[in-house]
């Protein structure tokens, strides 16, 4: 291709420049060929690919690398014999071997001296290059020397003078003197603080000294990483079976006598230690974590973080972290036995979601950090589950009680009203995160989360949020809400019917108008699932509470569909002989064809109140009827019900209590030259929370039925071609038959 150039660096090591135009690659590749000595007209060059054969073989029989005797007026063949050696794997090895048994870096550093006394500027450019090529010789037998006691400050010293500067940098001034070495714990031991100096020099070195490696060079500092690593590990080792250094450490950070200065460094030094374990091979890791935890690191932290300084709090998250990312089972055991001995106010999970909750960060960096691990400690994928006992069990029933409503208490604080109280971007922010982690409890929760959204009525706080300016909050309500849909869970669909929490989502489908946004599609995606998954309960419930507000939605089928099987599910419950099979329709073996909309029908569910479970309603069948001259052009009509909502608004919201109304205000009808009704009767009684409301102390039955004494029937008016929509409570042609006594079972499924 005329657009590429390639050779080889040395045996099964190829390498490539690609251009983009050929102009580019021709500019190139004259100006290689011109360095070189080449003719640009030739395409393939054979002397730039790699040692033939013959020279291979006649560097192999060849003895030992001769170095020249390592004098000053020397060093630039030195340095042009090294840097003609990087280039053959042979040649580098045979360098490295003569470096290594003539003692030559010495002899090099002494030279080094010289040049520096006689400000030989050629000689320290020389000296540079040579000690960057032995760099990239990559041998650990090298780094020894250069890396010791007594030659790591001159080898840094070289690296000061790269040719290609104008001023050389001053890399041991800033060691020995900007650098500060603390021993917040006095060190006793020589060998270790000498460890530590080393890996803080030669970490230096590689960050901050030797230039950033070319595509060439990259993989030829691998020892320099290996020769870090290995330093860490032994810092890591040394200290932790030092324990009279770390019970020292412990015993200050959570003394209170010591002053803030003195814990933020000891806190920061704890953090460092921890950030060197990761270093560790698996086994060690678990041998340092023990050594911690023995050493009581979950309650030092628990008084760290119920500190004032915002720093040292910090860097106990990162500490926290660290020991979570590794074995959150031990986190959430000494929160359990912590349980017993203290308030709920001081519990280390509780501090950690209060620190998320009041995160000063204006993007929340630190409460994003904090969900994560709270997330990771309420995850039931990484609980164990012994013969003995159910970690998921007894910490998730420790979490709902003595965590849970630490968590959602700016989400309830928020949503006592139509709209959230406080609607900033931060806030906002931080509603999402409560509801992400709220979303995911959902999902791999089951029944702790269920028996938490119904008795406290979290989804209906929750759908407040749909009202909120913010679309990605709006948009993680509604998240949760699909959610919950998506578990299919009949206990859920009656609480989500019984205080109709479809409205809000009406509502901001409606209010969205015609726009195509992520807001549009979700919501119609939750009905369509609703659709293909036939969730009876949920359709009935739609199609007679809220048909009138989406039937002129046209340009997607989703709610036609809908509107379908509602009158499929009718027609099989007016049907005694389907009804009997109703466990092959439950699989969707059949299927009717669509009736006119002129057809009369009979209530979807028609059964004697005697066969129903105790404490639930029957409501009358109602008739419903619409003439062909009410069906008008769908976006005059649109336009007829926007109008309506408008001057009607404040009327139905005094009628149905938006906070914790039992009826919709959507149940409106619609005729030709007539003001729309809306009947619907709301009570205190029906409040969630109150005596009868879905999931309250006070409620007979299981969570979604209904009392005889506190249900609401809507009233019915027929009059003139006016018709009103009737109220349904929670009755749906699948009830839970599991629950039902076998005599009543028997009585449902021969209705």
């Amino acid at each position: 291709m005329d657009t590429l150039i390639v050779w080889s660096e040395a045996e099964n090591y190829d390498l490539a420049l690609s251009f983009q135009e050929k102009a580019g690659c021709d500019e190139i590749w004259e100006k290689i060929c011109q360095v070189q000595g080449k003719d640009p007209s030739v395409d393939i060059t054979q002397d730039l690919v790699d040692e033939s054969e013959e020279e291979r073989f006649d560097d192999m029989s060849s003895p030992g690398l001769e170095l020249p005797s390592c004098e000053l007026n020397r060093l630039e063949e030195i340095a042009e014999l090294v840097a003609s050696s990087l280039p053959s794997p042979l040649r580098r090895e045979k360098l490295a071997l003569a470096l290594e048994n003539e003692g030559y870096i010495k002899k090099l550093l002494e030279i080094f001296h010289v040049c520096e006394d006689l400000e030989n500027i050629e000689g320290l450019h020389h000296l540079y290059e040579i000690i960057k090529g032995i760099f990239l010789l990559n041998r650990t037998a090298l780094f020894e020397v250069m890396f010791s006691e007594e030659c790591i400050m001159d080898v840094i010293g070289c690296l000061e003078y790269d040719p290609s500067l104008s001023l050389s940098r001053k890399h041991r001034e800033f060691l020995t003197k900007t650098a500060k070495f603390k021993e917040v714990i006095p060190i006793s031991d020589p060998e270790l603080k000498q460890k530590i100096h080393q890996t803080y020099r030669v970490q230096y070195i590689q960050d901050m000294v030797l230039p950033t490696p070319s595509v060439f060079e990259e993989n030829m500092l691998s020892t320099l990483h290996s020769f870090i690593f290995f330093n860490k590990v032994e810092i890591v080792g040394m200290l932790q079976e030092d324990e009279k250094f770390l019970t020292e450490l412990f015993a200050q950070l959570t003394d209170e006598a010591t002053d803030e200065e003195k814990r933020q460094e000891l806190v920061n030094f704890l953090k460092e230690f921890c950030a060197f374990s990761q270093t560790l091979q698996p086994q060690n890791r678990d041998a340092f974590f023990k050594t911690l935890s023995n050493m009581g690191i979950l309650p030092a932290l628990e008084v760290i973080l119920g500190m004032d300084d915002a720093q040292v709090r910090s860097a106990a998250t990162d500490i926290f972290s660290y020991l979570v990312e590794y074995n959150p089972s031990m986190v959430r055991e000494f929160v359990m036995q912590e349980a017993q001995q203290n308030d709920d106010d001081i519990l280390l999970i509780n501090l950690i979601i209060e620190h998320m909750i009041c995160d000063t960060d204006p993007e929340l960096g630190g409460a994003v950090q904090l969900m994560g691990l709270l997330r990771t400690l309420v995850d039931p994928e990484n609980m164990l589950a012994t013969a003995n006992k159910t970690e998921k069990t007894e910490f998730l029933g420790f979490f709902y009680k003595h965590c849970m409503h630490v968590l959602t208490a700016p989400l309830l604080a928020n949503t006592t009203e139509e709209k959230p109280s406080k609607d900033d971007f931060q806030t906002a922010q931080l509603l999402a995160l409560i509801l992400e982690l709220l979303t995911f409890c959902v999902e791999h929760h089951t029944y702790h989360i269920k028996n938490y959204i119904i008795n406290k009525d979290i989804l209906r706080r929750v759908l407040v949020l749909m009202a909120s300016k913010h679309a990605f909050l709006a948009l993680c309500a509604l998240r949760f809400k699909r959610k919950i849909i998506g578990l299919k869970d009949e206990f859920y669909n009656r609480y989500i019917m019984k205080s109709f929490l479809f409205e809000p989502v009406v509502k901001a489908f409606l209010n969205n108008g015609s726009r195509y946004n992520l807001m549009n599609s979700a919501i119609i995606e939750m009905f369509e699932f609703i659709r293909v998954e036939d969730i009876k309960s949920l359709t009935a419930h739609v199609i007679e509470n809220y048909w009138k507000a989406l039937e002129d939605v046209d340009y997607v089928q989703t709610f036609k569909g809908l509107k379908l099987r509602y009158e499929q599910q009718r027609e099989r419950q007016d049907n005694p002989k389907l009804d009997s099979m109703r466990s092959i329709l439950r699989n969707h073996r059949y299927r009717r064809d669509a009736r006119t909309l002129e057809d009369e029908e009979e209530m979807w569910f028609n059964t004697d109140e005697d066969d129903l479970e105790d404490g639930e309603a029957v409501v009358p069948p109602s008739d419903k009827s619409k003439n062909d001259e009410d069906i008008m052009d769908p976006i005059s009509k649109f336009m007829e019900r926007k109008k309506f909502k408008e001057s009607e608004e404040k009327e139905v919201l005094l009628k149905t209590n938006l906070s914790g109304r039992q009826s919709p205000s959507f149940k409106l009808s619609f005729s030709s030259g007539t003001k729309a009704n809306l009947t619907s009767q709301s009570s205190a009684t029906n409040l969630p929370g109150s005596p009868g409301s879905p999931g309250s102390p006070g409620s007979p039955g299981s969570p979604g039925s209904v009392s005889k004494s506190t249900s609401q029937m809507a009233a019915i008016t027929t009059k003139g071609g006016l018709v009103g929509l009737v109220d349904y409570p929670d009755d749906d042609d699948e009830d839970d038959e599991e629950s039902l006594p076998l005599s009543q079972k028997a009585k449902v499924e021969s209705s």
